[in-house]
């Protein structure tokens, strides 16, 4: 029996060795565990945890990162996310040519609406997982953008289309109900923190006139095709190695789109705002030296600029409707410290007129 013909343990507890053992044999020939323990749970949106292994022969991983549905948050994550588009694109068979945890098994049984992933716990390389609270430098983002653009390169235009394994990637869409978040708590909690300019933003305004319309760019936009997205690539969702190579976590929000939307949102979070005024434009050519792209098709540098300034109409409205939440989804001080980067920098890079200039 194949990992991914095997049936899905409805909790952490209940993974057995010999399922395990069936798990790892691929990757780990020879393999045989003996004990399956849960180090650590990391609940949020979806069911993760931490187990640690030891085996009765052979050798593997001491530890696996493991992440299934967690049913009292499934209509949230099928409304936003895509419940099973992690497990089927690690399951494909594609080459993502980032750094990524390897992972071992994706298992997927929509008659239970549940999946199962065990893959590698990254932390046994090195990684050290960031945060908003911990952002990177800027040659740390160099790494991260050139990662985004060997992805990009690689599945740019038709090449996406093209690639029978990805059929099945949705184009990136504006999803309801984020124009119901209530914006005065977040506008109560980040007070003078930010643009006075963003704090008089209307829900209507900020989720339907900006947000809704730069997703619709996504697709429809002249100055870029679509490429193959990782989708939510904010500097929560990445590590730093131990060699500045920068890995990209969590791939559930996988799309088709154009490149500005996992730039902008990774760029802009990840530095501090003085450094992303500082460092931007530079990062911005290292993202297009990267790009392995025929003359024919490589974007201009004015056209990276301007899907770039309008890029931010993602991050300021996420997490302001994150920030609007309360504690249920993220810290405070996550929300807080990306929604003052977000804010300062749809003010600086004026990004109302970069979504006019793109529909006109």
């Amino acid at each position: 029996m194949t990992a991914a013909e095997l049936s899905i343990p409805q909790g952490w507890d209940e993974i057995s060795p010999e399922w395990m053992t069936s798990v790892l044999a691929q990757h780990f020939p020879g393999a045989e565990v003996d004990a399956v323990q849960v180090v650590l749970r990391d609940d949020g949106t979806n069911r993760r945890a931490r187990l640690g292994l030891s085996y009765a022969a052979g050798a593997g991983p001491a530890t696996v990162f493991a992440k299934a549905v967690d049913p009292e948050h499934a209509d949230l994550v099928a409304l936003t996310s895509g419940l099973y588009h992690e497990p089927r694109l690690f399951s494909s068979g594609v080459v993502l040519p980032l750094d990524h945890p390897a992972v071992y098994a994706a298992i997927i049984d929509e008659g239970q609406r549940d999946f199962l992933m065990v893959m590698e716990d990254v932390v046994s390389r090195g990684a050290d997982p960031r945060d908003s609270t911990r952002p990177m430098t800027v040659d740390q983002v160099a790494a991260g953008v050139r990662g985004l653009a060997r992805l990009h390169s690689q599945y740019w235009g038709d090449r996406l289309a093209q690639e029978p394994a990805l059929t099945w990637v949705e184009p990136f869409v504006a999803f309801a109900g984020l124009e119901y978040a209530p914006l005065h708590i977040a506008h109560e909690r980040l007070d003078d923190t930010v643009p006075a300019e963003v704090l008089a933003l209307a829900g209507t305004d900020l989720f339907v006139d900006i947000w809704a319309r730069y997703i619709g760019t996504l697709t429809e936009s002249s100055f870029a095709p679509p490429t193959l997205l990782h989708g939510d690539p904010h500097i929560g969702n990445t590590y730093v190695l131990p060699d500045q190579t920068v890995g990209f976590l969590d791939w559930q929000m996988v799309r088709r789109g154009n490149f500005s939307l996992d730039l902008g949102y990774f760029l802009q979070g990840a530095l501090t705002i003085e450094d992303r005024r500082r460092s931007e434009r530079d990062l911005l050519e290292e993202y297009r030296g990267a790009l392995h792209l025929p003359a024919g098709e490589m974007p201009t540098a004015g056209d990276i600029w301007l899907g770039y300034r309008a890029s931010v109409a993602h991050g300021l409205a996420i997490w302001m409707a994150t920030l609007s939440g309360g504690d249920a989804w993220q810290r405070a001080d996550i929300c807080l410290a990306f929604a003052q980067r977000y804010a300062a920098a749809f003010v600086d890079l004026d990004t109302r007129e970069a979504l006019a200039a793109i529909g006109a």
